[in-house]
């Protein structure tokens, strides 16, 4: 095996969580504090016990320029534990914390290679240099906005090269715009592998000839970052040929769950129906506590209940007594209402009124669909909407109808909200 190696990034230790954890019962809030720490040791360990080459970590190791002790003393003494494991480390510094952010004078082992302000080689095999090399850069101060892909420079073309970066690529809109550059600068780069750093959804962008891969922050910290959260095992035979394995390290896991009220006649009925979904979150969370999100959706009887001033805050504290004291947890965070109050369809459509207007017309859109092209002409005709909505299909054109319905449906019906 040529080379093997651990590709992490975002690790944001010390994480604050400091809205959620002030909600949260005591068990929960410290497992929240100390989240971020347990899964990087969760990384190291990883690492020593597959026996890889190297750690790659590509930028934001905390969560703020201003650092903690802790948070830094914590980083170190896991990277003096690879370094006794015979185990070497390469570090790049993000947005979140830049060269310039403030230090305490701690002392790295001398197997971890931090990247300075500029692109520089590093071997990872220095008995052997010619093997492998990692290419990186990390950011002087937290606003870069330049193309750092155009300051690497020509690449060893006889050593596998790893380039690690912390980088926004293709414009991706969900995360600021630092360090921009296209998958086509990373793909004339020269580069095998692209360890990149600051998208906090993992991705593999490609597959070969670079393979570009974000792995994803390791722990999911709100209610956005969903599901596993961990980090990539790397593996090039001698042939060059590349595995990647995503090894999840997350110690609590966020999750949303979404239930319609529609089929369910009672307190009783709503309690349970929240308890299986949050039993359901908690069985597919490999052993893992769950914090979770439930949204409430649909139109019937319950509505009258949640309407209630204090129903959400007392279904959430009932929810949380029975499942946040629990090993693994499941914490409840929030119940969103988006119930409304059951309605008979067939009553506001015979109706004279402009809702019973649009229901007769969604009806008439379902019957024959080419009229609803015919109504909207002039958007089909404009290069900004026409191109999406030729590209949908009839069963796309029939869901996007009925959610048009149920929002008009909200919005017009009589409510005595």
């Amino acid at each position: 095996m040529t080379l093997r190696f651990v590709h992490a990034a975002d690790l944001h230790l010390d994480s604050p969580f400091t809205g959620i954890r002030a909600a949260a019962p005591e068990n929960v809030a410290t497992t929240l504090y100390s989240a971020t720490f347990d899964s990087y040791q969760n990384i190291v360990d990883l690492c020593i016990t597959e026996g890889v080459d190297a750690l790659l970590v590509a930028g934001d190791i905390y969560d703020s320029a201003d650092r903690s002790l802790r948070a830094q003393r914590a980083f170190i003494d896991g990277l003096q534990r690879l370094d006794a494991a015979g185990i070497r480390s390469f570090v790049c510094h993000g947005n979140h914390d830049p060269l310039d952010g403030w230090e305490a004078r701690l002392s790295y082992p001398d197997g971890c290679h931090r990247f300075g302000s500029e692109f520089s080689p590093a071997p990872v095999f220095p008995d052997d240099p010619e093997r492998a090399l990692v290419y990186g850069i990390s950011y002087p101060t937290r606003d870069v906005y330049d193309n750092l892909v155009s300051r690497l420079g020509r690449v060893d073309d006889g050593a596998l090269a790893i380039g690690l970066l912390h980088a926004n690529v293709g414009g991706n809109t969900d995360h600021a715009l630092y360090a921009p550059c296209s998958l086509d600068d990373l793909a004339q780069s020269g580069i095998d592998y692209w360890a990149l750093g600051h998208v906090h959804t993992r991705q593999v962008l490609r597959q070969h000839a670079p393979t570009v891969v974000y792995p994803g922050n390791p722990q999911g910290r709100h209610p956005n970052e969903t599901g596993a959260r961990g980090v990539y095992l790397v593996e090039f035979d001698d042939n060059r040929n590349i595995s990647l394995d995503f090894r999840p390290t997350d110690t609590v896991r966020w999750e949303q769950a979404s239930i319609d009220i529609s089929a369910l006649e009672t307190e009783q009925d709503l309690l349970n129906a929240i308890d299986d979904a949050l039993q359901s979150l908690l069985d597919s969370s490999e052993g893992r506590s769950v914090v979770a999100r439930v949204t409430l959706t649909g139109r019937g009887e319950l509505n009258r209940f949640l309407r209630q001033p204090a129903a959400p805050d007392d279904l959430l504290a009932s929810v949380n007594d029975q499942w946040a004291q629990r090993l693994p947890f499941v914490w409840c965070e929030r119940i969103q209402d988006q119930t409304a109050a059951a309605v008979d369809r067939d009553a506001m459509r015979s109706g004279e009124d402009f809702l019973a207007e649009v229901l007769r017309t969604a009806d008439q859109i379902r019957e024959d669909p080419a009229t609803l092209r015919d109504g909207l002409a002039e958007l089909y005709q404009q290069r900004r909407f026409g191109q999406h909505l030729a590209a949908l299909t009839e069963e796309e054109i029939a869901v996007l109808l009925d959610e048009a319905e149920a929002l008009a449906v909200n919005l017009l019906a009589a409510d005595d909200r």
